[in-house]
């Protein structure tokens, strides 16, 4: 095992270990737990008859949030753990019924982050999906969506993961790019965000890639790519790792067969507790066992 691996190993031990980590609530998952095969995370609850994709558990473990395509719009959906079992879905209380909403993304201090094709305001008339954020609030309510405007343009910004110091990591097909979609990274500096920054062509190809999943200490991110040479199929799940003190970035590895089918794989999510890797595949949100020692040099 080389000496970078081994220095990733010791970063995850100590992030999984840290004081601030633990005070994270014990999710309370259902069983069977997945280990080596991937499994359809809670089956007729999440995972329907329907398109659902997305994953996303609050912070104290206590409700988890998703994505479900209905009547031609993408609707966030919450199910609660009441008395030991998750409950119906039901619509996020932040939805809005005349726009699409899709991609949540809860950070440390339980900001929701998601993506619509809601308008900016009164003069933006462009057909995009831009990233927004919520609030919590008392009563199990929420803020009025605020837009990203640092980072959002005219074309379509989605799938936004943050690291812990606020660096906001999102897939875009705006120009500029060095494919269909690539990935961008915006700092988070005295703040405010920075002007988005691709993260090049260790990470990007001239093909397509989205939905990063960024490790909270930025140091490593899981992502989708599509058609690459070493691909099972279609769209698979990638991994890269942070070098340098986060100027470069390793050439992206395939995450292989215990992740990565002949169909499409896409919207990878880390459990808090770090245990676990969601992400959607077959119309469904999916699970599986995730060991730092398969992401090899």
């Amino acid at each position: 095992m080389s000496t970078r691996i081994l220095f990733f190993v010791a970063l995850l031990i100590a992030f999984q270990c840290s004081p601030e980590k633990n005070r994270e609530s014990q999710i309370l998952y259902p069983e069977p737990l997945p280990d080596t095969v991937a499994l359809r995370f809670l089956p007729g609850i999440v995972s329907g008859d329907s398109l659902d994709f997305n994953s996303a558990f609050s912070r104290d473990g206590k409700r988890f949030y998703f994505s479900r395509s209905y009547q031609g719009k993408w609707r966030i959906l919450e199910t609660t753990l009441y008395n030991g079992t998750w409950t119906t879905p039901v619509l996020a209380p932040f939805t809005e019924s005349a726009y699409s909403q899709a991609d949540p993304f809860i950070t440390r201090d339980g900001t929701l982050y998601y993506i619509s094709n809601r308008p900016r305001d009164a003069e933006d008339t462009t057909a995009d999906y831009d990233i927004w954020f919520v609030r919590p609030q008392a009563g199990n309510t929420w803020s009025q969506p605020e837009n990203v405007t640092q980072v959002n343009t005219d074309s379509t910004e989605y799938y936004v993961s943050l690291a812990d110091n606020g660096n906001l990591y999102f897939a875009s097909n705006r120009e500029g790019g060095l494919g269909d979609h690539d990935i961008y990274v915006s700092k988070f500096v005295n703040g405010a965000y920075t002007t988005p920054v691709n993260l090049g062509p260790s990470v990007n190809s001239a093909q397509m890639e989205h939905d990063p999943m960024i490790a909270a200490d930025e140091s490593f991110l899981i992502f989708t790519s599509v058609d690459r040479p070493d691909s099972f199929g279609s769209g698979d799940l990638y991994y890269t790792l942070q070098q340098d003190a986060g100027r470069t970035w390793t050439p992206a590895r395939n995450m292989g067969s215990r992740f990565n089918t002949s169909t499409y794989e896409y919207c990878s999510y880390l459990t808090p507790d770090s245990k676990y890797l969601f992400f959607s595949s077959d119309y469904d949100v999916k699970w599986n066992r995730i060991r730092i020692n398969e992401l090899k040099d």
